[in-house]
């Protein structure tokens, strides 16, 4: 399910950090030998940053996709030192979060000073659907 779950993540990565190569899923060996493997979600140069995925977490592609999701934004947001993604209509870090239809999706916190709502951006791994405006300026 991580593998599936990832995939996904980096369509959105993608999309929004195309200069970037594909995330990974990296196994470390745990500090106990009888305890596994302790998985994370790093860069293509095997850095990470964060917590390990939830064991779990892999019952279910819903459960799979919040635990990698979660685990790839806090990499890529220490790693490159900038939020990620972002809302294209805020320029907001959006995160990860359950929708009405129990879908995981970007969430946006809109922008306070103009009263602008929260909502919901896209499902996670579907930011590509949106187009270009999200890309980055250069």
């Amino acid at each position: 399910m991580w593998d599936q779950a990832l995939a996904l993540l980096n369509r959105d990565l993608a999309v929004t950090l195309p200069q970037l190569e594909p995330l990974q899923l990296l196994a470390l060996p745990s500090c106990d030998a009888d305890e596994p493997e302790n998985v994370c979600v790093a860069m293509a140069n095997g850095e990470w940053h964060g917590n390990h995925l939830d064991p779990n977490s892999q019952d279910s592609l819903a459960a799979a996709l919040a635990s990698v999701a979660d685990a790839a934004q806090e990499t890529v947001m220490e790693l490159l030192w900038q939020a990620w993604p972002l809302c294209p209509e805020h320029g907001l870090g959006m995160h990860p979060r359950e929708d009405t239809e129990e879908r995981l999706s970007w969430w946006c916190a809109g922008e306070r000073l103009r009263r602008d709502p929260a909502h919901i951006h896209a499902a996670v791994g579907a930011l590509d659907a949106l187009g270009a405006s999200i890309r980055p300026q250069p």
